[in-house]
């Protein structure tokens, strides 16, 4: 029993995971909606992970930003803003693109009777607003990241101040240090937790596979296949980017594996955060880039499911007999991608995206229920996009900084 135990610790966590999912499908497939018994193996993952992002945050966010220049931080902020935006917007041309050639919906029939009822959109003001939060605890206690960025980004800002001032410097480098040795710890219980990881991911798959079955499946495949080819088209954008600037896409990969397929398995890109972070750390990425990039892009970048709004619009519009013409597709891209941010936080987030470009372009809310059917399966594919491309940006944005810093780092050297 030990040298099982030893082997399955020395195993690599991508093998494991892999196993895992593998293992989970055949057993949703076997067991259907029985598999249902393992939930809670699943909800105890998902649990370990929630339970490490306020503490990984907060933390890696305070130490990041004692590593690096205020104004490197603000310059850094920009570039992270500008490529999310413009990746959503290609995320979904992209999505039009792919929807347009092949068409998903065509020859299908509405069921009127279906109903479903979309969360409220709050709007991108609200989102903004909430990036300043009336309350610090309850920004940590309702899992608040814009607020919980703010709040890390003002702390680290405050105790850069005082290890810089002549008054406080020792008293601000003994508060950094705490700060930096319950990061420590928070990634020591993280090297626990990832041995759970693949334990938890064959209990959500086997449950999810079990749930939805193969009749939703084959019954809206073409949807779903659209989706899948409209995702790995982004992923082949994501790998040109990286070529260009020199990012190698196969070390990229080996690292960002692990975080993929644990948000395609949970669905949850700030679920998910621990992993990604984890990866961005092996990647050897800028502590002060990362802390801050990924926590933002889990909330307000959203390239998957600016796919999944574009093929939603095309397969609704397909489906009532009305393809949309260059200008729909043009509002899709406009809306689309001020509904990525708009929606952030929200709880069933894509259904809410996809319902407000639907009520902007007038397309029948009957199909968001079409839709809501097989929201487990392209959500999966679409937040595993959303991980990505957090991780792509990020990489490429800390490759700008160094060459930005080399010839700095020469001349002084």
């Amino acid at each position: 029993m030990k040298r099982i135990w030893r082997s399955y610790l020395q195993a690599s966590l991508i093998l494991k995971v892999t196993i895992a999912l593998i293992l989970g499908i055949i057993v949703g497939f076997i067991f259907g909606e029985d598999a249902a018994v393992l939930e809670p193996l699943g909800d105890l993952l998902l649990r370990l992970l929630k339970f490490l992002i306020i503490p990984l945050i907060f933390f890696t966010l305070i130490v990041g930003v004692n590593q690096t220049k205020i104004s490197n931080l603000g310059r850094m902020g920009g570039k992270v803003f500008i490529f999310y935006l413009l990746s959503s917007a290609v995320a979904i041309i992209v999505g039009l693109s792919v929807a347009s050639i092949f068409n998903p919906g065509t020859g299908m029939t509405l069921d009127t009777n279906e109903a479903f009822e979309v969360p409220d959109n709050p709007g991108v003001i609200s989102v903004l607003l909430t990036i300043v939060p009336d309350n610090i605890v309850t920004a940590f206690s309702e899992l608040n990241l814009l607020g919980i960025i703010f709040t890390a980004v003002a702390f680290g800002i405050a105790i850069s101040y005082l290890r810089s001032s002549k008054a406080h410097s020792e008293l601000g480098e003994h508060v950094y240090k705490v700060i930096d040795g319950l990061n420590e710890a928070t990634l020591a219980i993280m090297k626990v937790i990832l041995q759970y990881v693949p334990i938890g991911i064959f209990a959500i798959i086997a449950k999810t596979v079990g749930n939805q079955g193969s009749e939703t499946l084959f019954s809206l495949g073409n949807m779903i296949v659209v989706l899948y080819i409209a995702l790995l088209v982004q992923v082949g954008f994501y790998i040109l980017l990286m070529l260009v600037t020199k990012v190698r896409p196969g070390q990229f990969f080996a690292h960002a594996r692990t975080p993929m397929v644990t948000a395609f398995v949970t669905q949850s890109s700030s679920g998910t955060l621990p992993l990604t972070l984890n990866a961005a750390k092996n990647m050897r990425l800028s502590k002060s880039l990362y802390g801050f990039s990924l926590p933002l892009g889990a909330t307000i970048n959203m390239d998957g499911a600016a796919i999944r709004i574009a093929v939603s619009a095309v397969f609704a519009a397909n489906v009532i007999g009305e393809p949309l013409g260059f200008a729909e597709m043009f509002q899709v891209v406009l809306i689309g991608t001020l509904a990525s941010v708009g929606t952030a936080g929200v709880p069933g987030a894509g259904i809410v995206m996809i319902a407000t470009v639907f009520a902007q372009l007038g397309l029948p809310m009957e199909a968001v229920a079409l839709l809501a059917a097989i929201d487990a399966l392209i959500g999966m594919g679409a937040t595993a996009l959303n991980v990505t491309g957090d991780l792509v940006g990020t990489s490429i944005i800390d490759k700008t900084e160094k060459k930005q810093q080399d010839p700095k780092q020469e001349s002084t050297a």
